[in-house]
């Protein structure tokens, strides 16, 4: 098997069912674990010194108590295709604790940083949704941490890619931090973690994960809550037909950003899309009332 592809774990006497850690995979920046709680069900940790912590919940209604504040009645979504995101971004050297008012799923990543941002409460309000693409490579980006959060290295977007359709694509990387004449940004060197779920629990999607120079070319099939690991490459991704396909991204790097670089072998796709898919958005605003 892939060493890029996690497969979903049976939950653990944490909760847990996807777990990233740096010394795992051999990473500088980035972890993740995924969790699902029984309603009543209640978890205790502490952000590290150092670090920033980001809960997104997937699924489900919980309040999450902490040293920073108290967050009571977060989440309505019942799973991340009825509607908009709930986060809580969190500092380094917080104590929290989760209780589940319900069932509850909820993705944890966390990251080394420069710097100390205080804690935030994201709400759907705060999520702002972009089409991108067209034609059968047209998909939904929803931004939780998006470029410019007051945080240090951690973005994080959800991204929703209709039946059949093709996503991450013109395929592109970010896996060297460069800087134009201008001393603009022009690529980042970023970790990325792909976290999957599915419309139906028998989807599945495909993921090429490659370099230019051959050193890094796989190809994985990801089914619902599997990882994909991103450490290097160009990474497109192609939904299978039947459901649509669900992927929570977080990434860490050299900055707090997603610039990045297109293959130019495919590059000139843009110039051929047509409109974009009708079927987008996927989740919206208004699902929350």
């Amino acid at each position: 098997m892939s060493k890029l592809l996690l497969k979903a774990n049976a939950v653990d006497e944490l909760g847990v069912m996807a777990r990233v850690r740096t010394h795992e995979v051999d990473w500088k920046y980035l972890n993740m674990a995924v969790r699902r709680l029984p309603a009543g069900a209640r978890y205790a940790g502490q952000t590290n010194p150092g670090q920033e912590h980001l809960n997104v919940i997937l699924g489900g209604r919980c309040h999450i108590r902490s040293s920073a504040g108290d967050f009571l009645e977060l989440g309505r979504r019942a799973n991340v295709f009825e509607g908009m995101p709930w986060a809580l971004y969190l500092p380094g050297g917080i104590e929290f604790e989760i209780e589940a008012l319900t069932p509850l799923e909820i993705a944890a990543a966390w990251a080394d940083t420069p710097s100390r941002h205080p804690a935030r409460l994201i709400k759907p309000e705060d999520c702002a949704i972009e089409i991108r693409g067209g034609g059968n490579a047209t998909r939904q980006i929803t931004s939780i941490l998006p470029p410019g959060s007051p945080c240090g290295r951690l973005v994080c977007v959800e991204v929703y890619t209709p039946s059949g359709n093709w996503s991450s694509y013109p395929p592109h990387k970010h896996d060297e931090h460069r800087v134009g004449p201008d001393g603009a940004l022009t690529e980042a060197d970023l970790e990325e973690i792909y976290f999957y779920q599915f419309e139906r629990p028998e989807g599945f999607a495909y993921q090429r994960v490659y370099t230019s120079d051959g050193r890094l070319d796989e190809l994985v099939m990801a089914r619902h809550n599997d990882t994909v690991l991103v450490p290097e490459g160009y990474h497109p991704v192609v939904g299978g037909h039947g459901c649509h396909t669900y992927y929570l991204n977080f990434l860490a790097g050299s900055a707090q950003s997603l610039a990045n670089r297109d293959d130019p072998e495919y590059a000139w796709v843009k110039a051929s899309w047509g409109a974009p898919d009708a079927r987008l958005p996927l989740v919206h605003l208004g699902m929350e009332d």
